[in-house]
């Protein structure tokens, strides 16, 4: 896991190495640059190294290969072992035991097509100098982020945006991602908060002409639909294959140099994930989790279970209210644009101490997408149910709950009112017309909107396509990549090997969710090694007190930075709402925490990125 650079731009090494230094904490072990004179214009690599796999300064980056491709690398090729004795038999030469030797020799045996014999998370890009190139990718499922900015003045490219941002001088702040992120809570791929930058797309590759300055991007990988292959095996050989299937995702990622952990929270993915790699190791596994002193936001006991019955070499990490504070006040340091999942904030206390132990931790990142497990799919029996009333009536219905000034009655105004079941899911889903919010004119006008409303599929699995394409990478990669790179920790999620993800697509439905047993199959393989009375308790996300904070211990400075006078400076707002919502929240009447936390966020991040850019 690192942190990658890259520019035809004419910056001085000084400038680079600013910009390297101000996303250091990706990479710490080791800072390189490398400048390569061309026929058209020059280009300078820069690389923060964290080191995982062959630490020896051999595998450092800027890393050149048979001395004509010349490779940043952020990520990892869990295959790498395997692909490099295919390639060793094709006649390439190695000279390192990492994975970033592996890539350079798949792109000269493969060219453009290596990306599909990598498994991984990955960004990357190769300056070929034979082909006067530039040529990047992305992995297929997005854990990796690459910005970009193209211009007449040249190409830029970094793992994050303050990197492209520093002594850039041609970027305006753009209101249409303001309006997103308040709509989504993050701003969704390709763009990103400024104009002039944009977000390479999930299973993308590009190529950037050097002599011609043209840039092309396109897809290499993507959620079939229909699915071409259906599993035809019953439930119980499924689940055999899928134990399969995950033991080797895992065991993949167990591989390196460098003291390894896992993410244990006590709930069904982390549990999975935490005994399989448990299983089958003669060293007695480490495993972490967090608890809140607040009442009813500790469940480090059920984490602590799990660990036990495993035999695990368990750490609870304990935080407070103060961590909080200083990470609240750092936040946009280290997530650079907007980002308003509030669990970002105990991934960080996380990712912070686990990193005192440990330089990689396994996650269960990527199994509610894959395997139906979000309470939101339940919402679709339901609509089910209500669509067999006339729409008539329906509407009649949805102009009533509009009256109500509560939020979450209008968004049931907006299902009653949908004309049919993909769009009144939509509505449950994302609430980009909430009363505090200046109306979108198009507010579900995104490209990946077709995941949901193709008929090829049922209902239950597209609303589980989309949240792979939108809320997957949008939020929960987002969240996770700077959560644990702000600490120079590397998150690695099995359940994101992409082999994974095609065999849950390939299951029946009802293999995956079921109203009263949603993830059915993952908790069946659980319960072979962990008691099923352990998890007889409802299903709850990763989350800290902010409710309580907000109106007790942080009350003063949210009172002070969302004052009246301050919420005119924010776009996209009714401030006038807004101050009615706060002291809502204060006053107990209602929780508006996540509204409270999104504005903090936006607001700060104003102050610190906004004197004298342009918003248009």
């Amino acid at each position: 896991m690192c942190g990658i650079y890259g520019t035809t731009l004419p910056y001085h090494k000084e400038q680079v190495q600013k910009k390297l230094e101000r996303t250091g904490f990706r990479g710490p072990d080791q800072m390189g640059i490398s400048c390569y004179t061309t026929s058209h214009k020059p280009i300078t690599f820069g690389h923060n190294r964290l080191s995982i796999i062959d630490l020896d300064v051999r595998s450092n980056q800027p890393f050149t290969y048979e001395n004509q491709i010349h490779l940043v690398f952020n990520g990892e090729i869990y295959n790498f072992k395997s692909l490099r004795e295919t390639l060793s038999n094709k006649g390439h030469n190695f000279h390192t035991s990492s994975d970033t030797e592996v890539i350079c020799a798949a792109y000269l045996e493969y060219g453009e097509q290596c990306v599909n014999h990598f498994n991984g998370m990955f960004a990357f890009v190769i300056y070929d100098e034979t082909k006067q190139i530039l040529f990047g990718a992305k992995d297929r499922l997005g854990q990796k982020p690459l910005y970009y900015q193209l211009s007449e003045k040249g190409f830029e490219f970094a793992s994050q945006i303050s990197s492209i941002q520093m002594f850039n001088e041609n970027l305006s702040i753009s209101a249409l991602a303001i309006q997103k992120y308040l709509a989504w809570n993050s701003v969704p791929h390709p763009y990103s908060i400024f104009n002039e930058i944009k977000k390479l797309d999930d299973g993308h590759c590009f190529t950037y002409d050097l002599q011609a300055k043209a840039f092309n991007d396109w897809p290499y990988w993507d959620i079939a639909s229909p699915i071409v292959e259906r599993y035809s095996g019953t439930f119980d050989e499924a689940k055999i294959d899928l134990e399969e299937l995950l033991t080797d995702a895992v065991q993949q990622r167990m591989v390196a140099d460098v003291p390894l952990g896992v993410f244990l929270s006590g709930g069904v993915d982390s549990s999975l994930i935490a005994a399989l790699a448990a299983k089958d190791t003669e060293q007695k596994v480490k495993t972490f989790s967090v608890k809140f002193n607040e009442k009813g936001f500790d469940e480090s006991i059920y984490a602590q279970k799990v660990a036990d019955h495993l035999k695990t070499e368990h750490t609870v990490i304990e935080c407070d209210y103060r961590e909080g504070i200083d990470l609240i006040s750092n936040f946009n340091h280290f997530y650079d644009e907007p980002f308003a999942d509030a669990s970002a904030i105990p991934s960080m206390l996380l990712a912070k101490h686990t990193k005192k132990k440990v330089t990689v931790a396994l996650s269960g990142d990527g199994a509610d997408e894959a395997f139906l497990g979000y309470h939101r799919y339940n919402r679709i029996d339901k609509m089910s149910k209500i669509f067999k009333i006339p729409y008539f009536n329906r509407l009649l219905a949805a102009q009533l709950m509009k009256l109500s000034p509560i939020t979450r009655h209008k968004t049931i105004a907006e299902i009653l009112k949908s004309k049919n079941e993909d769009y009144a899911y939509l509505s449950s889903l994302y609430r980009p017309k909430e009363i505090w919010l200046i109306p979108e004119e198009k507010p579900y006008d995104f490209k990946e909107l077709h995941y949901l409303t193709h008929s090829k599929k049922g209902l239950h699995e597209r609303a589980g396509d989309i949240d792979l394409k939108t809320y997957l990478s949008w939020d929960i990669n987002t969240k996770v990549d700077r959560a644990t790179m702000a600490f120079s920790l590397e998150a690695r999620s099995p359940f994101l090997d992409y082999r994974v993800v095609e065999f849950a697509q390939s299951l029946p439905s009802d293999f995956k969710y079921q109203p009263t047993n949603q993830k059915r199959i993952l908790k069946a393989l659980l319960y072979d090694h962990v008691p099923q009375d352990y998890f007889d308790r409802p299903k709850s996300g990763f989350t800290m007190p902010f409710e309580v904070w907000f109106r007790n211990d942080l009350k003063d400075m949210i009172l002070t930075e969302l004052a009246p006078n301050e919420l005119k400076n924010i776009p996209g707002i009714i401030p006038k709402e807004v101050t009615k919502m706060i002291h809502e929240h204060m006053n107990g009447t209602w929780n508006h925490y996540p509204m409270i936390w999104k504005l903090l966020v936006l607001k700060q991040w104003l102050v610190k990125n906004g004197k004298g850019i342009a918003l248009r």
